[in-house]
């Protein structure tokens, strides 16, 4: 189970854990919190009062400090896992929808055409369709897009980064993807 750690603006910084978020906790770095509470750990006793330390830890935190990187400016890491998911598991050739192990992430423009490997030049395609295109376009191949690439939001990346975000989570996330998100299909 992982924490959504946010800037005190509210500007998804990163997936924490649970013993990550205690630090922040502990160090008075959480300004805000929201969701639901996922977990309370106990500490040690006070020697003068006698109670005993708790955290309660909630899973969305804003944390202080003001991030030093303009958040709109950050290109998501390109991986399969997140092409895949984006791209809803459907092939951008035959439109058919595939388990992860049967998909590849087919380059536009080919290498070998001096295509390069970045979002905008890459969709999800079955082994099949994949090997049809080979080191053509997809106007060379006759094979036409079926939908557009595009780089994903922030906000998107965060969703396509974790597999198993809690539904609070989801709900703060989805708020604030483009209108135009695929995610949103």
């Amino acid at each position: 189970m992982k924490v959504l750690k946010l800037s005190a603006q509210g500007l998804p910084q990163s997936w924490i854990s649970l013993e990550q978020a205690v630090i922040h906790y502990a160090a008075q770095e959480v300004r805000w919190e929201m969701g639901v509470r996922i977990a309370v750990f106990h500490g040690g006793h006070n020697a003068i009062t006698g109670e005993q330390s708790v955290i309660t830890v909630n899973s969305i935190i804003g944390t202080r400090g003001v991030p030093g990187i303009n958040p709109f400016a950050l290109k998501p890491g390109l991986t399969n896992s997140k092409l895949f998911a984006r791209d809803r598991n459907l092939c951008a050739y035959c439109g058919s929808h595939f388990h992860e192990e049967a998909l590849t992430r087919e380059h536009i423009i080919p290498f070998a055409q001096n295509g390069i490997d970045t979002w905008m030049n890459v969709v999800t395609a079955c082994r099949p369709c994949n090997h049809r295109k080979s080191h053509r376009t997809p106007e060379q191949a006759s094979m036409p897009l079926l939908y557009a690439p595009y780089t994903p939001s922030l906000w998107e990346d965060f969703i396509l980064r974790n597999r198993r975000i809690l539904a609070d989570q989801m709900e703060f996330l989805m708020a604030h993807v483009p209108k135009s998100s695929r995610l949103l299909a």
